[in-house]
């Protein structure tokens, strides 16, 4: 999300590593931010949680260096704190929207899960679009 801009969704196959996330840091991000205006990606701060994946020698340099000093989460100068309150409009407002609505509907499979996803994504897209 930058602004009140939904981009993706971006679907990883395999566990998350910091060899998976370097690799959606250095290949899919890029493309998922090709249609955000360039002044709004100049001014973008990237926020991540504390995931062992996210604090990797790697994935920190590549952070620095597309984000100098723009990115938030362990190990940087804008440190996020581990288990902290704050609420940020990813966690108060599209991951509970999302939630209640994908899980709307009883999945039994993975690929069902993902189809809920995909599904509630076109929709919040639309609604977006239609503003």
């Amino acid at each position: 999300m930058i602004d009140d801009m939904l981009i993706g969704p971006v679907i990883l196959d395999d566990r998350m590593t910091g060899k998976n996330y370097l690799d959606f840091l250095k290949n899919k991000l890029p493309k998922q931010l090709e249609d955000v205006p360039l002044a709004a990606r100049i001014a973008t701060y990237f926020q991540h949680d504390g995931a062992p994946s996210h604090c990797t020698r790697h994935v920190m340099q590549i952070l620095n260096d597309t984000f100098p000093n723009r990115w938030i989460g362990r190990g940087n100068t804008i440190n996020w704190p581990p288990r902290s309150p704050d609420l940020t409009t990813l966690a108060f407002c599209l991951w509970g929207l999302m939630t209640s609505e994908v899980y709307r509907k009883k999945v039994d499979t993975r690929d069902e899960l993902l189809v809920n996803i995909l599904d509630v994504i076109a929709c919040i897209k639309e609604r977006q679009d239609a503003l």
